[in-house]
């Protein structure tokens, strides 16, 4: 029987509601340059990737000078600190379900596509760092998501076993990722799926070989 021990969540979409907010500090960036990207293009082909990524694909299709991933990438990361400050603030329905998950017994971690200041910075404003253990950022694994390594790291670190782990992941990228490690996944559409009623019944029907 499976007996689910820990909860692993990706932090943007999932936890906190902040794809609009790296889309705007993104195209704030490359709009110095004359190269803003659709809201189309950046949820069909870029959500869940880093920034670095991004850049690389930009310059491959559309001839983004390479020269200046570094400074741009500087730039939305300014960017995103400042929407952060503006925007990011704790959000009870997360709060509830983290902390009452916390209580029953499960540990939990994030591992996020994003870089460790910006993770850092957005869990300590929405309040949740107090109930995890540890999180995880791009800078940790030398292949971030779609890779399927920072989830397998994860769950190395809490010395689990993948059938032990329930991730809960909204993008395709990061999907992958967590079907790719081997833990079971809860692939929700927005932030307001991720709530302690369905979490718990995620792991009640994994547990009785329902899911």
């Amino acid at each position: 029987m499976t007996k689910i021990k820990a909860i692993i969540f990706d932090m943007d979409g999932v936890l906190i509601d902040a794809k609009e907010w790296h889309f705007e500090a993104l195209n704030r960036a490359l709009t110095l340059f004359g190269m803003a990207i659709s809201r189309y293009d950046h949820l069909v082909t870029y959500d869940g990737l880093p920034t670095k990524t991004k850049l690389r694909m930009l310059s491959l299709e559309r001839g983004l000078p390479e020269a200046l991933h570094g400074f741009i990438n500087e730039m939305k990361q300014i960017y995103t600190m400042e929407v952060i400050y503006a925007r990011c603030k704790p959000v009870f329905q997360h709060q509830f379900a983290l902390s009452r998950l916390r209580a029953e017994g499960y540990r939990m971690a994030v591992c996020s596509n994003s870089i460790r200041n910006t993770i850092a910075m957005m869990l300590e404003r929405a309040e949740l760092l107090p109930f995890l253990e540890f999180f995880l950022s791009n800078e940790d694994v030398a292949a971030p998501k779609p890779a399927p390594d920072m989830y397998l790291k994860a769950i190395e670190r809490m010395g689990l076993l993948p059938e032990q782990c329930l991730i809960v992941e909204d993008n395709p990228n990061g999907i992958k990722a967590a079907r790719d490690s081997g833990a079971h996944v809860l692939c929700v559409h927005d932030v307001r799926e991720v709530n302690h009623a369905n979490i718990t019944q995620t792991i009640a029907a994994l547990e009785a070989g329902h899911a």
